[in-house]
């Protein structure tokens, strides 16, 4: 039986959460105020604490961090609303488990206790030097944020279950969900880690030339091949063969790419011989591959050889718990590559955040933070340098909302190439794009 603190000023709410936990075998001692807690802290052993963020003498982070100090394996837990999300972030950030939003289900609140008492047994357990450390989700350093959004901690569950295996992965999400980083998280979690990974634009690729790209070619072998070239399948020997927008390949390339997984061996056009090739598969699609099955522009035996195991990446919407985490993310990133020192985000800008809904998903939140920084002359970014349609409501047709990606794009495209006096290689590299990428939006945009 696990003992458990919870500090929750409201007397009849702690009173019901307190028999809830109890009826499922948990000892819980029940506390109102924040110095009663710390009291109840120093005198007893808890296995897992319980807060409110707001106390009537003080807040859910004091205590949280008057915890740790005394021990730093005990987890403790935020109960919040939902106006108050941004606290209990900055909570996660200063050594919280996790957090809960009021009113919260029965379910929610049993499985966020069994992960919080199960990680506080990993931490607890001694190693020896040759015991792998915990299992750590992939975090900032590999460009993955860790979301705490119910629809994001299902996706790391499904990461972590088929990151180990070497089957094939259908990736699906809508535009700007962050597909591809839910590759490299799965590749970075295998046992091909130190293995080439290797990601393609299928769309980007003309059918006339896609089986050059994927497969190699000789010199001499056709008009302009004028060196050997070294095919996707084989770079990715041993590692990891990302596919992006695999429904955009030709029927004829697909019949290409179904013998090559099926023989794992390529043949470079102009050679006699084949290459042996140990690759593991993982493809991307914001498209529904299984109503182009049923149209016939997509073969459905390459559709079930590429679905083997199926991760659908959530839009922001659904992970809306993690908004501010990304936000404070990529503001990060905005201040490595523009050089500034933007700190944070006004309370209204916040509120703007959270009442958007984001078409464009991670990508346009990227691109909104990225000009919001470079347009910032304070310290904080303030309402007035987001783009308008993030403040306008929404009509019932949507259409506040129908261009707002694009415009957001080509919007700071300008400003950092303003920033960038025209020098388009650096301006690609400030946008994170390759130059002919960048090339192909000034074209796109009209702006050369």
């Amino acid at each position: 039986m696990s003992a458990i603190l919870l500090v929750e000023d409201d007397v009849s709410f702690s009173e019901m959460l307190r028999r809830f936990l109890e009826r499922h075998n948990h000892a819980v001692t029940l506390s109102y105020t924040l110095e009663d807690a710390k009291t109840k802290v120093k005198n007893a052993t808890f296995d897992l604490v319980f807060t409110d963020l707001r106390l009537p003498d003080g807040d859910g982070i004091a205590l949280l961090n008057h915890i740790k100090a005394k021990d730093a394996s005990v987890p403790v837990v935020l109960m919040t609303g939902y106006a108050e999300v941004s606290s209990a972030v900055k909570a996660m950030k200063e050594g919280a488990f996790d957090y809960i939003s009021k009113p919260f289900n029965p379910e929610e609140v049993i499985q966020v206790v069994k992960n919080a008492l199960k990680e506080k047994q990993e931490t607890k357990k001694p190693r020896t030097p040759e015991a792998p450390a915990p299992q750590v989700k992939p975090g900032l350093a590999a460009g993955f944020v860790s979301g705490i959004s119910a629809a994001s901690k299902v996706l790391y569950d499904h990461i972590d279950l088929v990151a180990p295996t070497n089957m094939s992965v259908l990736i699906s999400g809508e535009s700007g969900t962050g597909k591809e980083v839910v590759a490299k998280a799965i590749h970075l979690r295998s046992s091909r880690k130190n293995k080439p990974f290797i990601a393609v634009d299928c769309g980007a690729i003309p059918k006339e030339i896609a089986s050059s790209e994927f497969f190699g070619h000789k010199k001499g072998s056709f008009t302009g091949a004028i060196n050997d070239k070294i095919g996707h399948f084989e770079a990715a020997n041993g590692g990891t063969l990302f596919l992006d927008e695999v429904g955009n390949l030709s029927y004829e390339n697909q019949i290409q790419l179904l013998r090559a997984l099926q023989e794992r061996r390529v043949k470079p056009i102009g050679s006699n011989d084949e290459i042996e090739v140990d690759i593991r598969l993982l493809t991307a699609t914001n498209e529904d591959l299984v109503n182009a099955v049923e149209q016939g522009d997509f073969r459905e035996d390459l559709y079930h050889r590429l679905n083997e195991f199926f991760i659908k990446v959530p839009n922001l919407q659904e992970r809306r718990d993690d908004l501010i985490l990304y936000a404070d993310f990529f503001l990060e990133n905005a201040n490595q590559q523009l050089h500034k020192t933007i700190i944070g985000f006004s309370p209204e800008v916040l509120k703007i955040f959270q009442n958007y809904t984001w078409p464009g998903n991670l990508r346009e939140l990227s691109n909104v933070i990225k000009r919001a920084t470079l347009l910032t002359t304070g310290d904080v970014i303030q309402k007035e340098v987001l783009p308008p349609e993030l403040s306008v409501a929404p009509s019932k047709e949507g259409s506040a909302h129908s261009f707002s990606a694009k415009s957001n794009e080509k919007d700071l495209i300008v400003k950092v190439l303003q920033e960038a006096n025209n020098n388009k290689t650096k301006a690609a590299k400030l946008l994170n794009f390759s130059r002919k990428t960048l090339y192909n939006k000034l074209k796109e945009y009209d702006l050369e």
